[in-house]
């Protein structure tokens, strides 16, 4: 890999897997999987490259966790990070306590963000956004006087986190199991699904399936009581639950019945913020009126961890008015405002803004889907692709005409993804569904879209060929 330098691991690449064995408790990874195939130690990355300690090299189609926006290696970041930790590495920001980096980022959000955003309220992960906007909710409605509004409806298969809130919100089986989640208030409505769900119900127009999914969220409401339901969240395109854009006319369908029964709208941008959509938030890309947006991945790209709850108006009049009585938002943590992870925000936006990112966004994703289409659609397993901006989701079925899925015990998508790093290529299988995602740099080339589609499909003709030796196809 040309110009990708790297830490060269101190004994060779299975020193350092045996010890990850003994050491690292990874997370989403099965125990047994660690203990028989090991561990792919990453060590060094540039663009949309990346290099384990083996020395293989792969192109990272997923942008790291849909957060890599502007590639690896951005030497700007590091220099930011590099000299904010000389001058202040550390100071809290409770009690009106700030720092000069994240005064300049939370004017620099609110001014990309939509007009009736106020404030913004910082953490370090998507998680605690979503919990921090549980707890803004609930004490939004109990300084309203409202304290039994405390519900929280969000969307089967949706992922908003794995903390105990956000956990719950989350509407993936595997992040409930084991733990005993989902906790009470957090409660779950269908998902909106084009591929499959529309057709199913037997919905042929968009608009028609907006108007039901609306419908099926207010007989909830009402089978919940209104006076009992807080708030609605939702990611704009369904990242984890499939990489699911919404159907024409969705989220407006979806705000008449918010306002009709005094309901907040939570967008949850921590995958589509910063230009994935190829606007700086989907909410403008969809017509989503917000009450809080939350967002992290794209906010540093990856380089530190960031996350931010930006609070609209509503939400903030009411916080302001209550505090006249002297109470405090006692709510934050360590991290909130770390101003090295601010001053890396800020050389991240600037290189967005510089190189004219969200733009370049709108401009390549045509391409990005028809490079895939034009390689992937005739495939065999192939069912459907969808995108949005430069987000991505190949769903693999058993049968094209019948949309007949595999057996969930085959884990095909897995397989897939595990044949296309043989190919040198780095894709997600997402849980609970046969759905390949790809989430690539926004600096991405042609010629790396097209290799990126040439390997891909590589990697599922290979595995179509397994299947068919096994009698699943």
């Amino acid at each position: 890999m040309d110009g990708l330098s790297g830490i060269p691991a101190e004994s060779g690449n299975m020193s350092l897997v045996d010890r990850d064995r003994e050491a690292f408790f990874h997370p989403f990874t099965s125990i047994k999987d660690q203990k028989t195939n090991g561990a792919i130690v990453m060590t060094a990355a540039e663009g949309c490259r990346i290099r384990d300690a083996s020395g293989s090299e792969y192109l990272d189609g997923a942008a790291g966790l849909w957060c890599v926006n502007v590639g690896y290696g951005r030497t700007e970041i590091a220099d930011a990070i590099h000299a904010q930790s000389k001058a202040l590495p550390y100071f809290h920001t409770f009690n009106t306590m700030a720092n000069d980096p994240v005064v300049r980022l939370s004017e620099r959000l609110l001014g990309l963000a939509p007009a009736n955003m106020k404030r913004v309220f910082y953490g370090s992960s998507g998680s605690d956004a979503n919990d921090t906007a549980v707890k803004m909710l609930w004490s939004y409605n109990i300084c309203r006087g409202k304290p039994e509004k405390k519900k929280i409806i969000s969307r089967a298969y949706a992922y908003h986190g794995v903390s105990v809130a956000s956990g719950s919100l989350t509407g993936v089986p595997m992040v409930h199991q084991y733990f005993g989640l989902p906790l009470e208030f957090a409660r779950h409505v269908s998902r909106p699904d084009l591929y499959r769900d529309a057709p199913a119900r037997g919905f042929s127009s968009q608009e028609a399936y907006s108007s039901f999914l609306a419908r099926e969220l207010e007989e909830m409401i009402l089978a919940e009581g209104p006076e009992t339901v807080a708030g609605f969240v939702a990611e704009p395109v369904m990242g984890t639950g499939g990489v699911l854009p919404p159907p024409r006319g969705y989220f407006q369908e979806i705000k008449r019945v918010l306002d009709r029964y005094d309901i907040r709208m939570v967008a949850d941008e921590v995958i589509t913020g910063f230009g994935r959509l190829g606007q700086w938030f989907a909410c403008d890309s969809y017509g989503i009126e917000p009450d809080l947006i939350l967002a992290a991945k794209g906010l540093t790209s990856g380089y530190l961890p960031l996350s931010a709850v930006i609070v609209g108006e509503k939400i903030w009049r009411v916080f302001e008015a209550a505090s006249d009585d002297g109470r405090a938002f006692a709510h934050g943590f360590t991290y909130s405002g770390h101003p090295a992870c601010a001053a890396a925000a800020m050389a991240n936006l600037d290189i967005i803004e510089r190189e004219n990112l969200v733009q370049r966004v709108a401009e390549i994703a045509p391409d990005f889907r028809s490079i895939f289409t034009g390689k992937l659609l005739d495939l065999d397993i192939v069912g459907d692709i969808r995108t949005a901006g430069l987000m991505m989701g190949i769903e693999l079925v058993a049968n094209k005409g019948e949309k007949r899925a595999f057996p969930a015990a085959a884990k095909i998508a897995g397989r897939v993804s595990l044949a296309a790093r043989r190919h040198g290529l780095l894709l997600r299988a997402l849980p609970n569904s046969d759905v390949l995602a790809l989430s690539p740099p926004f600096t991405v080339s042609h010629k790396d879209m097209e290799m990126i589609a040439e390997r891909a499909r590589a990697a599922i003709v290979g595995i179509t060929a397994e299947l068919r030796q096994e009698a699943l196809l």
